[in-house]
């Protein structure tokens, strides 16, 4: 720790004033002494947040970006926040004189209004309005400033008095206990009443039906929390941090760095997350697809807010009564929905830092929602932790209680940003989905038909019709199997948004409309459980004691084949627990009709045929991901765009950044690494060992002879590189084709007598089966020795092993590149995408737009493949980029600085295999070279081999590798 720290909200306030101004730097407390890069990054982290930019901030991994984001980004929140204070206590202690002087003016631009006529008038009214909206300002300081107090003590009671816990541990057992004796009481009943119970089981199915709907049109009031309930849990929005990553794994990762800071202690941090990974009520989390989790978690919260009469006394509201119906009020509420627990549980957020894990944790132990309890800590957060999905999402973001007006948002690991909110904002629907819903829809309106409002039936229509236009235009008819209709000829079309709705004939339609009554009817979810509950033959049972109404059953089946319908097979979506699940597809299907309302030229329509109208498919892809991220800069105060490997970031500036802000406010910074020079050798290798042009392109990268002089690399590496090689190859097809042609030329059964092989698989699950394999013969070799030195991965960019793993130290002393991962141009979204920029985008230094783009998706996936080496201070390795392609100024310029600045170009295999021979794999040459270094490594954190979170976020998947 740093010495004269200091104390208070945050570390180092009382200190922070007089280091600026006596040194001209800002005091940044830090666990131990930082790097200089680290010092450099804190410091340019600092004046961007000060002056309100845009930041794309490249640190690599092993220098400590984690930490450097955390001490620079708090220590400007504690400035910011004493410079407030400051303010407002000069503002309040003129309060008194400026309503001394407030009479004065008054009268003086009296007598100026009579001596002027008009032009006093208004002078005088100016001067008025201006002491008006002083007085507002300090009246709103005042109150804020009593809030404050309110909050800091509450908490510094809850932080320093246990008996408060104890309390609310006695309380949640008096809850239990009463909550027990009702259900008793509920069971004698039942047994008393046995006729009553039949009938109640029947009455379930009201919860089937929709509500009468009204449109934002005639109803204002929004779904949610009523005023007079949650006005204990409503604050203003403090000034924060909103720090995002991609993964709950690389969140929970950032938030121990917190813990450990000298800020651990006193900041108040939040960590959000999907209901999927914050629920803890079990009925819920059992129904595994994240989108029936969010409407049945929707469904009992609106339940809790049913007068408490109404849920208990069996009387009916007024709406009901004038019905004459016998309709009664759901009586599924979650246990969990306390306001009285959230509170404690937001409270208890707030006065210690706690990652997802510990938060469900805490959840449980109190019997509160930490989904819900979490999302009332935000207004007094300092620092909310979310993922990529929840900020970058608008309707995710507002339901979620975001509010990034006048807030700083970091946003980490962005190197695949545009991706991201590419897939995002893209949805597709399968031809066997759009006919399974219309199939469920229908049967749905047949059985309610005479219980729904006009309103609803009107919509269900809607709906109806927009799902057999979409059929039809795929060219098939929802009235037959999707499986045996056979599509003539196989192929792609794009149509811009407005075609597609011209062409569909559905362009009458308001789809704003039937977006927003699918939002708030929860019709999807009403159609899942009417499947679930008389399950057609589209649906698999998951509850087996629900499978009744046998009559009902046959009914509904006659509906669904029909005479000459066969019964439509649904694919299950999700397997827990060994059982399929069938989330609705209309769930899906409201994604595409909300991409739909997207403006005309920010998207296109793909439609996609394949033999059959159950495989074929409507594609809406995303063209302009700058029109949502906008929305996120306009509002927010500063930006923050960071990553271990960002280069190339022109990408970022014009396919992000140029319709937004201007460039002026756009700051790059870039630092190097911490490891010795010598650490690293990275080598554009131009021709093989017989003297062959390496040039892996498309047309030459099949031949035999390129293989042949690629394979001849490889087994001269083996012989000198210890422990683990890393070999990546532009796709899985070509990794499988060329170890085919070296299996059958011998090549692999000599470099097995070097190395013994592995491949990357294609499935997920096995990955980290292959990589703790690959790991213990690493680690088996180094210590028996012998004639095998290590192992020989084979890898794929852009699959599994690029990204998220760390080959440290002996796992990786050699990374090969094996040509240039251009993505494949005759795809017909990346030709659209090609194509948009073109139109929409100038030329850079000649270039067009669309060769750019190539180049800098191919670059993108290189940097982040040969960054898996060097993890950490100490370790070292050597890099191999085996194309001539390389060594081209406009693809040399695009390797991140700390790289490029140490790659050297060698035009022969002999001249690169020299400088491979001088790095330092041996113990003794390490030892040798150590001990002529002496370099401080106090706090350097060693990497070990781990594989990060892969899965994506709930509800709102990542894009896949580009092959």
């Amino acid at each position: 720790m740093e010495p004269g720290r200091g104390a208070g909200a945050l570390p180092g306030t009382e200190k922070a004033a007089g280091a600026a101004q006596g040194k001209g730097r800002v005091n940044f407390p830090f666990p131990y002494t930082p790097y200089s890069i680290q010092e450099d990054f804190m410091a340019n982290l600092y004046d961007v947040l000060e002056a309100g930019k845009v930041g794309i901030f490249e640190s690599p991994t092993g220098t400590g970006k984690s930490l450097s984001l955390i001490c620079g980004a708090l220590s400007w929140l504690r400035d910011f926040e004493e410079k407030k204070k400051q303010e407002e206590a000069r503002l309040l202690a003129d309060e008194h004189s400026g309503q001394d002087k407030q009479q004065q003016p008054t009268s003086c631009s009296a007598e100026a209004s009579n001596c002027q006529g008009s032009a006093g008038e208004l002078v005088w009214i100016t001067e008025f309005m201006q002491k008006k909206e002083e007085q507002a300002m300090v009246d709103r300081l005042k109150e804020e400033q009593i809030r404050r107090k309110k909050r800091e003590d509450r908490l510094e009671k809850i932080r320093h008095n246990v008996q408060l816990k104890y309390a609310s541990k006695r309380k949640r057992l008096e809850d239990d206990e009463t909550q027990r004796l009702l259900q008793l009481s509920k069971e004698i009943l039942s047994t008393e009443l046995g006729s009553d119970v039949l009938e109640q089981l029947d009455h379930e199915e009201e919860e089937l039906i929709l509500a009468e709907y009204e449109s934002d049109e005639e109803k204002k009031v929004e779904l949610g929390l009523d005023d007079d309930d949650d006005d204990d849990l409503e604050e203003e929005h403090v000034t924060k941090i909103y720090y995002c990553s991609r993964t709950h794994s690389q969140l929970a990762q950032f938030v121990h760095e917190v813990q450990k800071s000298p800020f651990g202690e006193e900041i108040r941090l939040v960590s959000l997350g999907s209901r999927q990974n914050l629920c803890v009520n079990e009925e819920v989390r059992h129904l595994g697809a994240v989108q029936l989790i969010n409407d049945r978690c929707v469904e009992m919260q609106k339940n809790k807010h049913v007068p408490f009469c109404l849920l208990h006394s069996g009387k009916k509201s007024e709406g009901e009564e004038s019905e004459g119906k016998k309709r009664r009020v759901s009586r599924a509420v979650c246990p969990f929905y306390s306001y009285e627990q959230m509170q404690f549980l937001r409270d208890e957020v707030l006065v210690k830092v706690k990652d997802i894990e510990q938060l469900v944790a805490l959840g449980k132990e109190t019997k509160a929602c930490p989904y819900y309890g979490s999302r009332y800590a935000i207004p007094a957060a300092q620092l909310v932790v979310l993922p990529y999905q929840m900020l970058l999402h608008e309707s995710t973001r507002c339901a979620s209680g975001i509010k990034l007006k006048d807030q700083v948002v970091i946003i980490d690991e962005a190197h695949n940003l545009i991706d991201t909110i590419t897939c995002i904002y893209s949805a597709e629907v399968r031809g066997s989905q759009l006919c399974c819903a219309h199939s469920q829809l229908l049967q749905y309106m047949e059985r309610y038909r005479k219980r729904l409002k006009a309103k609803n039936l009107m919509y269900i229509k809607q709906i109806l019709y927009l799902l057999e236009r979409f059929v039809s235009i795929l060219g098939g008819n929802v009235n037959q199997n999707p499986n045996a209709q056979s599509i003539s000829q196989a192929g792609t079309e794009l149509k811009s948004i407005n075609d597609f709705l011209f062409q569909s004939q559905i362009d009458n339609i308001n789809l704003f409309k039937v977006q927003r009554y699918c939002e708030k009817s929860l019709i999807s979810r009403k159609l899942f459980g009417f499947v679930e509950r008389y399950g057609a033959t589209s649906v698999v049972k998951i509850n087996k004691e629900k499978q009744k109404m046998a009559g009902l059953q046959n009914f509904l089946l006659t509906l669904h084949q029909g005479p000459d319908k066969a019964a439509i097979q649904c694919h299950p979506v999700e397997v827990e627990d060994g059982q399929p699940k069938m989330a609705s597809p209309l769930m899906q299907i409201e994604g595409f009709l909300s991409a739909l309302t997207s403006a005309n030229q920010d998207g296109r329509v793909i439609l996609n045929w394949q033999g059959t109208v159950a495989k074929s498919s409507l594609k809406f892809l995303l063209l302009n991901p700058a029109v949502h991220f906008a929305k996120v800069l306009k509002e927010c105060r500063a930006a923050i765009i960071a990553g271990g490997t960002m280069q190339p970031v022109s990408d970022f500036r014009e396919q992000l950044l140029s319709c937004a802000i201007g460039a002026d406010r756009v700051v790059e910074f870039s630092c190097g690494h911490v490891i010795p020079p010598d650490n690293i050798l990275p080598i554009i290798l131009c021709s093989g060992p017989s003297n062959q042009q390496l040039e892996f392109t498309y047309q030459k990268r099949d031949l035999p002879h390129m293989m042949d002089e690629m394979g001849r690399i490889l087994g001269n590496l083996c012989n000198v590189v210890p422990g683990g090689v890393v070999c990546f190859f532009p796709s899985y097809e070509y990794e499988k084709q060329v170890y085919t042609h070296w299996e059958g030329t011998g090549l692999l059964t000599r470099l097995a007598t070097k190395k013994k092989i592995f491949q990357e698989p294609k499935k997920a699950n096995q990955v980290e089966q292959v990589l703790a394999e690959y790991t213990k013969c690493i680690k088996r070799c180094s210590q028996v020795g012998g004639h095998v030195t290590g192992a020989l991965l084979f890898s794929v960019v852009g699959g599994k092993m690029s990204e998220g793993i760390n080959f440290s130290d002996d796992l990786g002393r050699c990374v090969v590149m094996v040509g240039m991962p251009y993505p494949n141009i005759k795809s017909p979204e990346l030709q659209e995408k090609m194509a948009y920029l073109d139109k929409t985008m100038p030329r850079t230094a000649g270039q067009p737009p669309s060769k750019m783009l190539i180049e800098n998706l191919c670059m993108k996936a290189v940097n982040q493949s040969i960054g898996r080496a060097i993890r950490h201070q100490k370790d070292f390795a050597s890099i191999l980029l085996v194309d001539h392609r390389y060594a081209r100024p406009s693809v040399f310029n695009k390797l991140p600085q700390w790289i490029k600045e140490r790659t050297e170009i060698k035009p022969t295999f002999g001249l690169a295999f020299a400088a491979l021979r001088k790095v330092p794999f041996t113990q003794d040459a390490r030892r040798e070279r150590d001990s002529k270094t002496s370099l401080s490594v106090e706090g350097c954190r060693l990497a070990t081999l781990s594989v990060a979170e892969e899965t994506p976020l709930p509800s709102l998947p990542l894009s896949p590798p580009i092959d």
